[in-house]
């Protein structure tokens, strides 16, 4: 099975690069974030054409997450037990945003996840960043310790950079800055081990970005930050092969500033098979 993540920055403008991404790289499932459209909005019928049944989570024209998957679907759930909301005006409860959806492909439970941005370190939107994150890895250690758990990945844009050598675009090393600061590294690092998971495409491909910003040539000058991630569980973990970046795809006409994350797994009963003479 051939899963990926990818921040479309759109999916209506980027419909078509999708299904050819799909289609040329022979991917089964994607993770698909800010997908900027409701649910009634979303391109179905393109990507059905194309064999692949959807999920999708958008309440607006912000936000937006999904599941395509060619394998099948199922115990769809948007968002998690848990998931904070947030407002602007102290609203409460403050309103959910379209952030995370999971579903089950073949016996792997899947969650596509776009971590919020943080805006600033003294905005309202950093601490809400902080806590979303907590409640992620809090979920997925409460789903862990179930019965029926299966292995699982959370795939997406996490929008922060762990380490500095994930970092290319200089601005993001300045003090003050949101997606290196301490306080996100502290938290994303608590959220592997509190939901029990790893990286799993980082001990494959060690250096390589996912982002460039579309100002300033950035992608030419390959000043990138590298914050889309597949984390996986260790039954997860156990089951893959292989994993890359894919860059070319911010290459050609109107990109997504973020590029693919991909990772193949093998058959997870592949090794019990009987050998045939």
């Amino acid at each position: 099975m051939r899963i990926a993540t990818w921040n479309v920055n759109s999916i209506r403008t980027r419909k078509a690069l999708v299904v050819d991404f799909l289609h040329q790289l022979d991917v089964d499932v994607v993770a698909m974030q800010e997908t900027k459209c409701r649910d009634d909005q979303f391109p179905f019928d393109e990507f059905d054409a194309a064999g692949y049944e959807v999920a999708h989570f958008g309440l607006n024209q912000w936000n937006g997450v999904a599941i395509a998957s060619r394998l099948g679907l199922s115990n769809i759930e948007q968002g998690f037990p848990g998931m904070p909301g947030f407002s602007k005006t102290g609203e409460l409860p403050p309103p959910l945003e379209a952030r995370a959806i999971s579903a089950t492909i073949e016996g792997i439970r899947v969650c596509s996840v776009y971590v919020p941005n943080g805006r600033g370190l003294d905005d309202p939107h950093f601490s809400y960043k902080l806590s979303w994150l907590d409640h992620l890895g809090q979920a997925f250690r409460d789903y862990a310790q179930s019965p029926h758990a299966l292995p699982f990945a959370i795939a997406g844009d996490f929008n922060v950079a762990p380490v500095d050598s994930d970092v290319g675009d200089t601005a993001f090393l300045q003090p003050g800055t949101t997606h290196t600061s301490e306080a996100e590294r502290k938290t994303l690092a608590q959220f592997e081990t509190t939901a029990g998971v790893a990286d799993v495409v980082r001990p494959l491909q060690p250096e390589g970005y996912t982002f460039w910003d579309y100002k300033q040539g950035k992608f030419a000058k390959d000043e990138g930050l590298r914050i889309d991630f597949i984390y996986g569980s260790p039954s997860f973990v156990e089951l893959v092969e292989g994993g890359f970046i894919h860059r070319d795809a911010r290459k050609g006409e109107s990109p997504s500033d973020h590029v693919p994350v991909i990772v193949d797994l093998a058959s997870e009963d592949e090794d019990d098979r009987p050998m045939i003479f």
